[in-house]
């Protein structure tokens, strides 16, 4: 049933919108609720259809300021309820991105979606979107561009997240069925003979990872560990580049580029369970083949160096600053990668971890209407991208509840024999429970509360789907009841099938005397 609903009736979320226009002193054409109204169409034209879940589509609402010399025109559903200050914006110094950003927070805030149109005498317009959930664009723009700007950043970038389609792909869904992901860093020293690199990464985690963990608490449980190997050749071949100066490995060795023989990454305590393990790879290449550096397929060089393999990881090529082997050096060189290194080294693996929950790995927004520039969070996730991974995330967890829940429901149907326990059952229920609940925060607008309750439905559909009871009969074939017996009864079937045998023999010696004595009997008669 929980799977025909969702089939039948995607998960809208309600998104609130709002539109400020700043500046626009001469008379405007429109009035607010013309604005509106046109927004709101430009808006259905770049929805999909049909509608994603994990989207707005046509839930939500859109509400218009003009902010003039004249005073606040506002729509009728926002008089009440708008947090806009008149005249706000007057003197700030739109050349600053960041003061910009937290001015417009202290202004707006909450859980409403905001674009700030001002009117300016630079001929240049400048989209911008910052960490909250706001964004602005300035210059010499008129009402329409204003119009198609403010629709696409509310569509393309709040709700779809920075992608032309709000389609949810499961290879970008990297979370485990128990709402877990262990983040596995491992530093490989290649061939400790020419060096020995170590990490401070406890540094790391206390001041870059922790923010980003905390950021993403609702959509999973993260925990961290690293280890440090040696001996960790690659496994494809790099050739030397004169023009780089460089060792130089394409994009069509990446397939080869790790060596399971050789990288022993899955040594978590969770590699066992069902926690998803996303492996993030820092490799240090041995003198032999230092610099390494990645080339594109167009030819460049990589300016992160660094790939990722979707529900994976990423793998980052660190090479040493002293990059020349000392042939003559008896003893490895031991160092510890400085922090300034290990800063810029954790700044692209911010980059890869976005890049593996489906989010843009660089700060640019490119539309039909202009491009927009993104800022960064320095928890790595803006709250509008973590609005943006809620949605999905809900979406995702129920999904996978339902077809839990309903192959376990066509599992029970196909094995009469099976008795359910009672902790089977509980656990299906609390899981509907869970279900029920994230669809009802979900239409409240409650992105955080509705991931977790998703995540817990999910978890309890895995849980009642695997027990170890359902396990043992589900793989309990005749076969397997064949094989399991047979030793026991096969040696007595056979002294039984003999007996039977020589019953039969007896009978038939037996009856062929009685038949020829009544014979005899007859002819005496």
């Amino acid at each position: 049933m929980l799977s025909a609903q969702i089939e039948s009736n995607p998960l809208l979320f309600p998104c609130h919108f709002q539109a400020i226009f700043v500046g626009f002193d001469s008379k405007p054409s429109m009035t607010p609720d013309a604005l509106g109204s046109s927004i709101l169409s430009q808006m259905t034209k770049l929805t999909s259809k049909p509608p994603q879940c994990g989207t707005c589509s046509t839930n939500y609402s859109i509400a218009v300021t003009v902010d003039s010399s004249l005073g606040c025109i506002q729509t009728r559903n926002l008089e009440d309820t708008s947090s806009w200050r008149c005249g706000s914006m007057g003197t700030t110094d739109f050349s600053d991105d960041e003061g910009v950003d937290k001015a417009l927070a202290d202004s707006l805030g909450g859980k409403v979606y905001s674009v700030v149109v001002v009117h300016g005498d630079r001929e240049e317009v400048r989209a911008v979107v910052g960490k909250y959930r706001h964004a602005w664009v300035v210059g010499r723009v008129s009402e329409a561009e204003a119009v198609a700007r403010a629709a696409e950043i509310f569509v393309k970038v709040f709700v779809n997240g920075g992608k032309e389609e709000g389609l949810i792909h499961g290879e970008f869904m990297p979370v485990g069925a128990d709402g877990k992901i262990v983040l596995s860093f491992n530093l490989l020293n290649s061939d400790p003979q020419d060096w020995v690199y170590d990490w401070d990464f406890q540094s790391i985690d206390e001041t870059l990872l922790s923010p980003v963990i905390e950021a993403l608490e609702s959509v999973a449980n993260i925990s961290v560990e690293s280890q440090v190997l040696y001996h960790t050749p690659k496994s494809s071949f790099s050739h030397w580049d004169d023009e780089q100066e460089s060792y130089i490995f394409s994009t069509k060795d990446l397939p080869f580029f790790v060596n399971s023989n050789e990288w022993h990454l899955d040594t978590s305590i969770a590699a066992g369970g069902r926690s998803k393990i996303l492996q993030i790879v820092v490799y240090i290449p041995s003198a032999r083949e230092c610099p390494l550096l990645l080339q594109l397929p167009n030819g460049e060089i990589s300016k992160t160096n660094g790939f990722i393999s979707p529900m994976w990881g990423g793998v980052i090529v660190w090479n040493p600053k002293d990059c020349l082997k000392d042939s003559e050096s008896q003893h490895p060189l031991r160092r510890t990668i400085s922090q300034q290194d290990l800063q810029k080294v954790f700044e692209v693996v911010m980059g890869q971890f976005r890049q593996l929950f489906g989010l843009k790995s660089n700060n640019v927004y490119v539309g039909a209407s202009g491009t927009s520039s993104l800022l960064a969070s320095e928890r790595g996730f803006t709250e509008w991208e973590l609005d943006v991974l809620s949605r999905q995330h809900t979406c995702f967890n129920l999904h996978s509840c339902a077809t839990t829940l309903g192959s376990l429901s066509r599992l029970v149907q196909s094995l009469p024999r099976m008795i359910i326990m009672d902790e089977i059952g509980k656990q299906v229920m609390y899981s509907l429970e869970a279900a029920t609940l994230a669809r009802s925060n979900a239409s409240l607008g409650l992105y955080d509360s509705s991931a977790v309750s998703s995540r817990q439905a999910r978890y309890l559909a895995e849980d009642a789907f695997f027990h170890p009871s359902i396990m043992s009969v589900s793989y309990y074939s005749f076969e397997h009841c064949f094989a399991v017996y047979s030793p026991f009864f096969l040696p007595v079937s056979m002294h039984v099938l003999l007996a039977a045998l020589r019953e039969w023999r007896r009978y038939k010696q037996e009856n062929k005397k009685y038949l020829a004595w009544k014979t005899k009997v007859k002819k005496d008669s």
